[in-house]
């Protein structure tokens, strides 16, 4: 099975009423896709080719890594029902991690803290706004609005979710009306079981008033098929 996707221009909606009790759903479908519950050795990869990077997910627990002057630096978040917590793990200790801190780029790419981590995908009470088509492919378009309190650059994020998949295909995330990044996955690849994840996305910053954005850099992840060998993952 093909599942290589190419993006293009979006259609027109269909009304968001018959969809609203699923957004939930949806969104938490998007999220298991995403974190790789089924790959207990980690996804490794690499920022724009050569800065290393591992995700793990064990039950609630989600560990991130990136390699930057032959240092680990690894993060993990704790997920509840109702909230996230994202910490900094050094010499086997744990700390909180800075709120300051969270929209800091990684590594000099585009990717942030809160990028990686994906903490919008935790947002609650997502908005399904209706179905477009991407690339030829049916999707579902969910808002997310920046709880109060939360930090972080967006005050509302449009995650775009392969309706047959459930994988995400699709993320802009906004302040004040005005596009600050878009995550485009490009293409997927198959682990194992049916299991399907990412295998390529680029990452763009974008500067502008609505209507009028202008992409000023680009950053491409991509992941390797999972395999043994990689820095340990989550403690136990």
């Amino acid at each position: 099975m093909n599942f290589k996707i190419a993006f293009a221009s979006t259609v027109a909606l269909v009304a968001p009423a018959a969809f609203a009790q699923n957004a939930q759903q949806i969104l938490e479908g998007a999220r298991v896709s995403a974190t790789l519950t089924q790959v207990e050795e980690g996804l490794t990869g690499k920022l724009n080719g050569k800065t290393p990077i591992v995700l793990f997910l064990r039950g609630e627990n989600i560990q991130f890594q990136f390699n930057e002057g032959n240092d680990w630096q690894k993060f993990h978040m704790r997920l509840a029902d109702k909230s996230y917590d994202l910490f900094e793990l050094k010499d086997e200790k744990t700390f909180k991690f800075p709120d300051e801190k969270i929209t800091q780029p990684i590594a000099g790419t585009d990717l942030t803290y809160e990028d990686l981590a994906l903490r919008f995908f935790y947002w609650p009470n997502p908005t399904l706004e209706g179905q477009e088509e991407i690339g030829g492919r049916p999707a579902y378009k969910l808002r997310v609005n920046k709880p109060k309190g939360t930090t972080g650059r967006y005050d509302t994020v449009y995650i775009w979710v392969d309706a047959k998949f459930g994988a995400f295909m699709q993320i802009r995330g906004f302040s004040n009306s005005k596009l600050l990044k878009e995550f485009k996955v490009e293409d997927v690849m198959e682990i194992g079981g049916g299991v399907w994840t990412l295998r390529k996305m680029q990452v763009s910053s974008y500067d502008g008033d609505a209507g009028k954005e202008r992409r000023t850099s680009v950053t491409t992840v991509t992941f390797d098929k999972p395999k043994n060998a990689g820095p340990k993952g989550l403690r136990k």
